[in-house]
């Protein structure tokens, strides 16, 4: 495998759960993904953290819900906070003042990158995110300067597709152009949609969790390797595919090393994290 000097890995999993998991999962795992036994494994902190260090990844992104974070999950920020952070999901867009009060002192007391939420995964798939439901949402993170990622593309489960088509997110960010808004688990069908999109729009991003590098389309890469390479941001969905298999496939794309290096690391550490020591030295 080719060296890689640094990565971030934006979107992660280290608890999938003590129970056995919904049918829909399983069918997932098996008929999406082709996954093994790993697919829905709890890893320990050493062990992510050996990998990580082999595979030079700085940061990894872990999903949880509010109100609460899991004893495993917190453990590994409280643990680690200088190599992990928080995607916070579970968001009620029905009752949102307790959810912005939640978000914000979450916010406070944890090292938390982003807000997220799968358009398709509730309200039976009936607001899009354009729709006024998600504006609380879209002000508080605003105020909080915390960027909101949502899932984009047909979704694996069984579950109404339509409102995660990106193309709900052209009046989003119209209305919140100071919204940083970033689509994840890709964009399919609607690659090129999602691409006209981020040439349209200066705050929206593209994160390929869920998606083994191999697996991008064409439109996508060539993007990456031109007007976008400051959009296209590493995510692996691990235990779903893994931090070596995706890092691995990335490293064998055909990729320029400034185009590698901004697609694992540097895009994530300009959009989440306010990019690097240097550059913010040599701002005025």
């Amino acid at each position: 495998m080719t060296t890689v000097p640094r990565a971030h890995d934006m979107l992660t999993n280290v608890d999938m759960g003590e129970m056995k998991p919904p049918e829909w999962m399983i069918r997932v795992k098996e008929d999406t993904f082709k996954g093994g036994a790993s697919f829905l494994a709890n890893r320990e902190l050493d062990e992510v953290l050996e990998e990580m260090d082999t595979l030079g990844v700085e940061r990894a992104v872990l999903i949880a819900r509010m109100p609460d974070v899991s004893a495993r999950t917190r453990k590994f920020v409280e643990e680690r906070p200088d190599r992990f952070s928080l995607g916070l999901g579970g968001f009620d867009f029905m009752r949102p003042m307790p959810s912005i009060r939640t978000l914000q002192s979450m916010a406070a007391d944890f090292p938390v990158s982003y807000t997220i939420s799968g358009p398709s995964f509730w309200g039976d798939g009936m607001y899009p995110p354009d729709h006024a439901v998600y504006f609380p949402l879209y002000t508080k993170a605003c105020e909080l300067e915390l960027p909101v990622c949502l899932n984009t593309g047909i979704p694996g489960p069984p579950l109404p597709a339509e409102a995660q088509n990106p193309i709900h997110l052209d009046r989003v960010c119209i209305r919140f152009p100071e919204l940083k808004l970033c689509m994840v688990h890709g964009a399919d069908p609607w690659w090129d949609l999602a691409i006209r999109l981020m040439i349209k729009y200066r705050n929206l991003r593209l994160m390929t969790s869920a998606w083994a590098p191999k697996r991008l389309p064409e439109s996508v890469l060539h993007y990456l390797r031109t007007r976008g390479k400051n959009r296209i941001i590493f995510a692996s969905d691990s235990p779903v595919l893994s931090q070596t298999r995706c890092i691995t496939e990335a490293t064998e794309l055909d990729l320029e090393p400034d185009v590698l290096d901004a697609y694992l690391y540097g895009n994530a550490q300009e959009f989440f994290f306010g990019g690097s020591a240097e550059d913010r030295k040599a701002a005025p």
